[in-house]
């Protein structure tokens, strides 16, 4: 008989199942549950961009693309980034459309990561970051984030976390799961600190168009000296609410993006083609209905923040992304111990903070890509639930 754990690779043995599928997953065998956990827009994909879908289906537009996805994206992700980001990028020679964020942020780690390298990440953050540095041969360094600091990466923090064997640096802000951001002081104090290494920045900019409170998004490559080290991740699944599209794009300098690229070719060919039409659309024309979207989220920000402070869970006013964090740890219990019990006596489903990181235990993770009449209901079920405890 087989031995699979002689065969299997050790490291993906060790690693742990994304904390947020444990429970989806359980979530999933029950009826009538009220989820504020799934981190996707529950608004359709605008209309124009379904149309621009489905004409490129009728004009038969369904053979593989260049690997480095259709020249007139690239064009209008060029467009797109120095309108929205004062950024520059050459769509030729600097512009890899990919498979989501998600295959970006993979081929981006893989392409610079020798074993033995460092990668230092902030955590709480998006789940993907450590497990894939470690399949790359990296060694992650974890940055734990604190409240206090609104969740920001500080120069002392980036300073202490630099040895001779770092390579990377992640930057994910907007961040799921804490909604925090880093501004331009911020990031000019950073950089800082990077302009005299050969460190490079993987900044995750997928929430880039989610900031509130007349914040706009300051894009890590737009700080001076930054750019030749900084690889832009970005995508259509938040903005644009295309989770299913399963498109994002990887902007670098070349010298960068030729080697990510090579990963690509072997490892996916091309984005879906499909997609990559509709995307161009969602560029050229959905600057309004993504306005009128973060309208609506500002609306359930502000409910779910003050919904969760009037319970008594501490929750400070994310600035970015569509994610509360408020603490739990008033309760006595742990994150896991607060989302079962939570899942199974009111059947409202929210993530632990955990599932983000060690530094993410106290807190939990509550989604407002809902209607205001669902995170109402959520609300009241969760108060129902801290009475209980008393």
């Amino acid at each position: 008989m087989i031995n699979y754990k002689n065969i299997l690779s050790s490291t993906v043995q060790e690693i742990k199942p994304s904390g947020i599928r444990k429970f989806f997953d359980i979530a999933n065998t029950m009826e009538d549950v009220i989820s504020l956990g799934v981190g996707e827009p529950d608004f359709r994909t605008p209309w124009q961009v379904r149309s621009a879908g489905i004409h490129s289906l009728e004009q038969s537009n369904t053979r593989y693309t260049s690997n480095k996805g259709l020249e007139a994206l690239r064009e209008e992700i060029s467009v797109y980034t120095k309108r929205k980001y004062d950024v520059s990028y050459n769509p030729q020679t600097e512009i890899l459309v990919t498979v989501g964020g998600s295959e970006a942020i993979d081929m981006a780690l893989r392409a610079i990561t020798e074993p033995g390298d460092e990668i230092i990440i902030p955590q709480p953050s998006y789940v993907c970051y450590e497990p894939i540095t470690r399949l790359s041969g990296g060694v992650p360094v974890i940055i734990n984030t604190k409240a206090e600091n609104d969740f920001k990466v500080t120069p002392e923090e980036l300073k202490q976390a630099i040895s001779p064997r770092t390579k990377a640096l992640i930057l994910p802000y907007p961040c799921n799961p804490t909604g925090g951001i880093m501004e331009r002081e911020d990031l000019e104090k950073l950089a800082e600190i990077l302009k005299d290494t050969d460190i490079i920045v993987i900044s995750d900019e997928i929430y880039a168009e989610l900031t509130f409170d007349n914040i706009k998004h300051t894009s890590t490559a737009s700080i001076p000296g930054m750019k030749e080290r900084t690889i832009l991740i970005n995508g259509f699944s938040k903005t644009f609410s295309m989770t299913g599209w399963r498109l994002g794009y990887a902007c670098a300098p070349e010298p960068l993006l030729n080697e990510i690229t090579k990963i690509h070719q072997y490892a996916i060919m091309c984005a879906p083609t499909v997609s990559q039409y509709a995307a161009i659309e969602a560029l050229r024309s959905c600057d309004d209905v993504v306005r009128d979207m973060v309208e609506e989220y500002d609306m359930r920000r502000k409910l779910i923040v003050k919904g969760f402070n009037q319970l008594g869970l501490t929750c400070r006013e994310p600035k970015g992304a569509f994610y509360a964090f408020p603490s739990i740890q008033s309760t006595g219990l742990t994150s896991e111990e607060f989302c079962e019990r939570l899942l199974y006596s009111k059947k409202v489903a929210v993530v632990p903070g955990t599932a983000f990181g060690e530094s993410g235990e106290g807190f939990i993770r509550a989604s407002y890509c809902y209607s205001l009449l669902h995170i109402e209901k959520a609300l009241h079920l969760i108060g129902e639930f801290l009475e209980e405890l008393k």
